[in-house]
């Protein structure tokens, strides 16, 4: 029996009891055991000023098949979760972002009949979109799936980049950092992993874990709602090529976190223009399948070393390219 067919027979159970309804392609619900909440106690420090952050957490499943990761899903697939992302992303959008205004209409329950979420309460400040592949990653469910946590605060790691990237487009002139860094890395063609028409995917030069990569969009482009329907597909055969390469390495279920960072939800003008989306991919596997990078001792307390270089890194995976080695094993056997 097909595994589409056995998943309408079963009905996939939730942590909590509830079953998920049947599904055919991508499907989002509330995360039964959210990390951020949408009511939490209010938070009072004694040295500092902080405060609360509330919040929705959403889990992403990829397929209804158990067994399909990124890299089994062909491009086309791919594509349904694409637009899943820039659906939940355009509904949580501030009315008053730019980016709301030139984006595509779109709807929560009970007009979208993927995702089963209820409208959220206040406007979210941020949205963070990841996957954490493999127990390696702290990843405890084997179906393959992504997550994604709305926030009110603005995360320190995009917080830091945003600010980045506002400093150099004010220096140069309304220049475009990761639109200029894309230009001299396609220039160069010494870290490069895979390229087409829209996105590149590099080994930056400063990354720490070995097989680092980062996609990034060629053109300006600020969150997924500026993509159209051809680079959506040019994001989608990135995202295949990368993760083909990855299990390729090492012939094997290559364990990363890999996530989304574009324009906040609500902000000002200038956060929100100034943004690139790019997506990084954090790998720990260094010499196999079973060997790993650890962050410790001198990387801790000092700064992060490299193990090979992000030229070597990336020529490795460039020569990983074409068939999936597992449905090219299934294919011989």
């Amino acid at each position: 029996m097909a595994a589409t067919e056995v998943n309408k027979k079963l009905r996939n159970k939730r942590a909590t009891g509830g079953v998920n309804p049947q599904y055919e392609n991508t499907f989002v619900f509330v995360n039964d055991y959210s990390a951020v909440k949408e009511e939490q106690a209010e938070y009072h420090p004694l040295h500092s000023d902080g405060k609360s952050v509330t919040g929705k957490c959403y889990v992403v499943t990829f397929a209804p098949n158990h067994n399909l990761t990124f890299a089994d899903l062909a491009p086309q697939q791919i594509i349904s979760i694409i637009n899943t992302w820039t659906d939940l992303y355009t509904a949580h959008l501030s009315p008053t972002s730019p980016l709301a205004q030139s984006a595509a209409g779109t709807t929560l329950p009970p007009a979208s009949p993927n995702i089963d979420s209820n409208n959220p309460k206040v406007q979210y400040r941020y949205m963070q979109i990841f996957e954490n592949k493999g127990a390696a990653m702290g990843c405890s469910n084997p179906h393959p799936h992504g997550q994604i946590w709305t926030t009110t605060s603005l995360p320190e790691e995009p917080a830091v980049e945003i600010e980045q990237l506002k400093s150099y487009c004010r220096e140069q002139e309304g220049h475009h950092m990761l639109e200029d860094y894309a230009r001299l890395e396609s220039d160069q063609r010494e870290r490069i992993v895979y390229e087409n028409s829209a996105f590149i995917a590099v080994c930056p030069w400063w990354a720490t874990w070995p097989f680092e990569t980062m996609v990034i969009a060629l053109r300006h482009k600020r969150a997924l709602t500026d993509f159209s329907s051809h680079e959506k597909e040019q994001l989608a055969e990135v995202l295949s090529e990368v993760t083909i390469r990855y299990d390729n390495l090492f012939e094997t279920q290559f364990p990363y976190s890999m996530g989304l960072h574009q324009a906040p939800l609500a902000g000002s003008e200038e956060e929100i223009q100034c943004s690139h989306f790019h997506i990084h991919f954090y790998p720990p596997l260094l010499r196999s399948a079973t060997v790993r990078k650890f962050l410790v001792g001198y990387e801790m307390m000092a700064e992060p070393q490299r193990d090979i270089t992000p030229e070597q890194a990336a020529e490795r995976l460039r020569g990983c390219g074409g068939v999936l080695y597992r449905t090219k094993m299934n294919e011989e056997g």
